[in-house]
């Protein structure tokens, strides 16, 4: 199927790896030209070249960390006209009232929730005047289930929900659209990370991690292409009627 978005540029955050590489290969794959925003040069640079010599389109990078406001205005401005925004950066910590600090969780806050917001509200009136352009928040399906040991990135998840169906209600005015995606479990290196803590604490053993994918759906967790391909679906024309929506892709009920 021909989404239909050969020649839409591209901004993803968090686009070096996980599931902002997945989405940007995917993109590519597609005919987009993309900007690439991370933290780490490296990880950056090697994402870009990859996708360059695969796909022969055009690939550029920014790395700033997202978590404050000013920087977030500097990436609006140099990434230039944009057709497409993924937020796609931030990894809020696991950890229940008692284990996360105040400082952890606004650092947290400041990256994933507020960074999503900012980088909305710095592209959003663009996107109003031009009357053309597409907002995909890439969130987390905890943000519905509220776990008590991830409760700074269930509460956040669950603000970022809440912004993407207000601002995705409000957005087909300005012949824009707002939409969201609650990845469950994906394969990615936060997901080893996470499953070897949960692992240590359950079954006494850290390096016992991929026994716990046995117990999701379909024995597994998602790939990341598989995210990826939802966020190029949403932002084509194909799904032209798609805002304030929150698609869960957890393998029904991960």
């Amino acid at each position: 199927m021909d989404l239909q978005l050969a020649g839409k540029r591209v901004l993803i955050t968090g686009g070096s790896k996980g599931i902002g590489r997945a989405a940007a290969e995917v993109l590519a794959d597609e005919g987009c030209h993309l900007v690439l925003v991370a933290r780490e040069t490296g990880a950056l640079d090697e994402a870009a070249g990859a996708i360059r010599a695969r796909r022969g389109v055009n690939v550029a990078t920014i790395s700033a960390d997202l978590s404050d406001d000013r920087t977030v205005r500097r990436v609006a401005a140099d990434a230039g006209a944009i057709d497409i925004l993924v937020n796609n950066a931030g990894a809020i910590p696991a950890g229940n009232l008692g284990a996360v600090d105040d400082a952890t969780w606004r650092r947290a806050w400041d990256l994933k929730v507020f960074g999503y917001i900012s980088l909305c509200r710095a592209v959003y009136s663009t996107f109003a005047e031009r009357r053309s352009g597409v907002i995909i928040n890439v969130i987390g399906a905890a943000g519905e289930r509220f776990d008590p040991n991830y409760i700074a990135g269930s509460t956040g998840n669950a603000s970022l929900m809440a912004f993407t169906r207000a601002l995705g209600r409000a957005s087909p005015a300005d012949n824009v659209r707002v939409v969201g995606i609650n990845p469950g479990p994906v394969a990615t290196q936060r997901l080893e990370m996470l499953s070897r803590v949960r692992a240590s604490q359950q079954l006494g053993d850290g390096e016992r991690w991929r026994e716990l994918f046995a117990k999701m759906p379909f024995g597994r967790a998602a790939e990341p292409a598989e995210i990826g391909s939802a966020v190029a679906f949403l932002a084509s024309p194909r799904s032209a009627y798609t805002s304030g929506t929150i698609l869960t892709i957890d393998g029904g009920g991960a």
